[in-house]
């Protein structure tokens, strides 16, 4: 049996980075995102600047270890496991692109409302924030049930 016939390491990678994403990105939607909603808004700004600044090294990195063991969990599997892995690899790249592209952008003119005040359509801004997260969210969860269907089913095939 060769190296690419042994994908137990690169799905192990693959489950334990995509369940830490889609669990830091579920806690976020779950519990500090109606959190957000509870107190005041230069509490919320300041706290959520604060957030941020340890959260973009943090998520990012593990956005990348995600898209990274479930590409290398495609190459090392073949038909519908090699699917499956590359579409959670497809979503994990969704899930940063979001963020990059929605998410972060929003945060820089938070970061601006935590010592200024907000503009008149910081609600529409602030919704839309909520949007991209809950849809990176969706990507990143999307992923790992993806790659726990990969992970189960051969413990399901070898069944009688």
């Amino acid at each position: 049996m060769t190296i690419a016939q042994k994908p137990a390491l690169a799905r192990a990678s693959a489950l334990c980075f995509g369940g830490l994403l889609a669990g830091a990105f579920g806690y976020g939607a779950v519990n500090v995102l109606y959190a957000f909603r509870k107190v005041p808004l230069d509490v919320r700004f300041t706290f959520h600047t604060a957030l941020m600044s340890v959260n973009g090294l943090v998520m990012q990195s593990l956005m990348g270890l995600t898209i990274l063991s479930c590409l290398v969990l495609a190459f090392r599997t073949t038909g519908r496991d090699r699917l499956l892995a590359g579409t959670a690899a497809a979503l994990a790249v969704s899930s940063f692109l979001i963020t990059r592209l929605g998410n972060i952008p929003i945060n820089q003119h938070i970061k601006v409302w935590a010592v200024s005040s907000p503009p008149a359509d910081y609600a529409e801004i602030l919704a839309r924030w909520e949007a991209f997260h809950f849809a990176r969210t969706t990507c990143a969860l999307l992923a790992f049930l993806l790659i726990v269907t990969l992970t189960l089913a051969p413990a399901k095939r070898a069944l009688p």
